[in-house]
Formats: C-alpha cells, sequence, structure tokens
C-alpha cells in the first residue's frame, strides 16, 4: 500500500509567516545616532571653512609687542599683546591677536623690544576658541619704519 500524497502544505497555528522589513525599518537606531552626529558634524565643517576663508577686515597695527605665549589645552595657538601708544607718557592702548603660523610667531619673538608692524585679518564668528582666543589673526610682521 502507498502513502496518498499532500499537495498542499500543513498549516500550523504557531509559525508565523516572515514580513520583510526595510533597512531604515531594521536600522532606525543607528540612522537617528547617525543624523544627530553627522548632521551637526557637517554643519560646523561648513560654518568653520566659510568663517576662517573669508576676512570681515584685514589691516595693520604698530606698536611694542608686549607678550606672545602658545596657549591651549588642544589646539595650540600664540596669543599676544600688542602696546599702541601715540603720545609718550600716556597708557597704551592693548591690540590683542592671535597667531596660528609658527613661522610668523618666531619673527615677532625675534623683533622683540623693537616697534613693529602687524598685518592682520579679523574673522568674525569663529566657533571655537581652538583656532585662536581673539578674532584677530596676524598674518605678517615686519619691524616698524621698514
Amino acid at each position: 500500500m502507498t502513502e496518498p500524497e499532500i499537495t498542499e502544505p500543513i498549516a500550523r497555528p504557531d509559525v508565523r509567516p516572515e514580513k520583510k522589513r526595510g533597512f531604515a525599518r531594521r536600522h532606525w537606531k543607528g540612522l537617528l545616532l547617525s543624523l544627530i552626529v553627522l548632521v551637526p558634524a557637517a554643519v560646523m565643517a561648513v560654518w568653520l571653512t566659510a568663517t576662517l576663508a573669508y576676512s570681515y577686515s584685514s589691516g595693520e597695527r604698530t606698536g611694542y609687542n608686549q607678550k606672545l605665549s602658545k596657549k591651549g589645552w588642544l589646539c595650540k595657538t600664540w596669543e599676544g599683546e600688542l602696546a599702541q601708544s601715540n603720545v609718550p607718557g600716556q597708557a597704551p592702548q592693548l591690540f590683542m591677536y592671535s597667531v596660528r603660523s609658527d613661522s610668523v610667531a618666531q619673527a615677532i619673538e625675534a623683533a622683540a623690544g623693537e616697534r613693529v608692524t602687524l598685518q592682520y585679518e579679523q574673522h568674525k564668528g569663529v566657533p571655537t576658541k581652538c583656532f585662536g582666543e581673539t578674532e584677530y589673526y596676524v598674518t605678517g610682521v615686519r619691524k616698524a619704519g621698514s
């Protein structure tokens, strides 16, 4: 005797058919975390690039370099003060500046004790102090009168 063939599958109530899920549905936590981290990082990068690439103003200041030191926990920049005095005996006005280039900082240190002219660019809105504590970035230096 032969057994009869079963043509239809036997339905079992404890087995559910598997649902197809899309990529976004399975990985929504990862996508959300990526959006929370990557979007602000991209916005910060664009903002930083724009503020450092575009100069709000530029000019020169002349005086005696009073202080120049390398500061910062993570990002080291040179920070300095230029004493500007128009009339002898009058209290000087201080010009605070930042230097990002080591070669410019060395040129300022080489002219210690002499009257110098600093060429600078003003960058408004730089998002962190990692690129300098002031908005004035010195790009060049020369001895005054030369």
